[in-house]
């Protein structure tokens, strides 16, 4: 597992890259590898940047990131100070086209994939991430596979794609060992492999669901394996042996770059950086070209269990 750099001349204007090339790609995804682009191929007008690179937030301690949601096309978590409509109306404009444009590139980049995936949130995140004061769940310096307490998966990947939007400081990444190292290292010793729900529990949390009750309490709606990912999240951020001895390596993403990487299986953590634009898929199980390196091709083949 490693990073895997995408030269410039490997992204033709003129079309989709052949067959083999994009399938190689998803299969080093899907290894746990980060793929870089040292110049991204996300076209970001300079006057976006430099509107974004302005903004202050008044309630900067009380949202980690703004969040653009494409399913009702809105933004969330934005107290922008001295914000007017017309500020408001450009910054929504500015995170629904990097949205649209990064899933336009990626339907020919990840073309094995055939756009099977749900398009989940992006985000802008204007703050430096070093010496954030955030709870501990909720640190981005703390090395972490992710889930969603809120959106459970099912089963789909999480692939995030990232622009370094800082017009000089790297963003700083470390990432560890892949799922199928990670995992045998603590499970079932110190935390439980999923189970397999019987029926009743499955027929139970569905009527449940039915009733309003998903949204009050999240933990119905989630899978033994949505379960296990949340629970893997928090063990890890959690465990102080493991922040402080995992194996781990750094990466510094430079100005004007672009990432994407499976966050569910690599470890990763961000220790400085600041001004990124990022936008989330989850892309469906039956896409994956390599499902053996998959959390949920892992999880299932250590418990021998069907596991969403």
């Amino acid at each position: 597992m490693g990073m895997v750099t995408i030269p410039q001349e490997a992204l033709p204007d003129g079309g989709p890259p052949s067959p083999e090339q994009a399938h190689r790609w998803c299969q080093q995804l899907e290894e746990g590898n980060i793929l870089f682009f040292p110049k991204t191929p996300i076209a970001l007008p300079d006057e976006d940047v430099r509107f974004l690179l302005t903004l202050e937030q008044t309630s900067s301690g009380l949202h980690k990131n703004l969040a653009y949601k494409p399913a009702i096309d809105r933004v969330s978590g934005a107290d922008v100070k001295g914000a007017d409509s017309a500020a408001s109306e450009r910054l929504h404009r500015i995170l629904r086209d990097y949205s649209q444009n990064v899933t336009e590139f990626l339907k020919n980049f990840l073309m094995p994939y055939q756009s099977r995936w749900q398009l989940d949130y992006g985000s802008f995140r204007p703050q430096e991430e070093q010496g954030r004061d955030l709870p501990l769940r909720r640190r981005n310096d703390l090395m972490h596979t992710d889930a969603f307490p809120t959106r459970p998966t099912h089963g789909a990947r999480i692939l995030r794609f990232f622009n370094n939007l800082h017009p000089t400081k790297t963003r700083d990444w470390i990432t560890g060992e892949p799922f199928r190292a990670l995992v045998p290292q603590f499970a079932p010793q110190q935390i439980a492999l999923p189970r397999e729900q019987s029926t009743l529990t499955r027929w139970t949390a569905k009527a449940a669901c039915g009733m309003g009750l998903g949204r009050a309490i999240p933990e119905l709606k989630r899978s033994p394996y949505d379960d296990f990912m949340m629970r893997l999240h928090n063990f890890l951020k959690e465990n102080e042996d493991y922040q402080a001895q995992g194996k781990r390596e750094a990466w510094f993403l430079p100005p004007g770059s672009s990432w994407m990487v499976y966050t569910d299986m690599v470890p990763h953590a961000v220790l400085a950086g600041q001004y990124a634009l990022e936008q989330t898929y989850l892309v469906a199980p039956e896409a994956m070209v390599a499902p053996e390196h998959s959390p949920l091709g892992v999880l299932q083949a250590l418990t021998g269990k069907k596991l969403v």
